[in-house]
């Protein structure tokens, strides 16, 4: 019974990942990651990584205008994906109030 509870909760995580993986579509014919393009990703990224952060840019805000922030939530709920790319996901959910988008994202 333990092993089939196990493989419950490996096919409840592989069916999970599929469902993040196809939030990275296509958007104006480029790659986006739950809805932010490849360049508005890299203009926040020196606003969540490191030890001392830095207030996100104007390109960065205009970015988040566009990001799935429940995308997001799922990736920091469910996966080390953001941590091992350098991303405090906390910070990232801070973003919004940020920018004066709203207020931080709670997951």
């Amino acid at each position: 019974m333990e092993a089939y509870k196990k493989l419950v909760v490996i096919v409840a995580l592989v069916l999970l990942a599929l469902a993040i993986e196809s939030e990275a579509m296509l958007v104006n014919n480029e790659q986006s990651f739950c809805g932010m393009t490849k360049e508005g990703l890299n203009a926040c990224a020196p606003a969540v990584s490191g030890q001392n952060p830095l207030p996100p840019s104007a390109l960065c805000c205009s970015a988040l205008k566009t990001a799935d922030f429940q995308c997001l939530c799922l990736f920091k709920k469910y996966s080390n994906l953001l941590s091992a790319y350098g991303i405090d996901p906390n910070l990232a959910m801070q973003l919004p109030a940020k920018c004066n988008l709203g207020q931080p994202i709670r997951c």
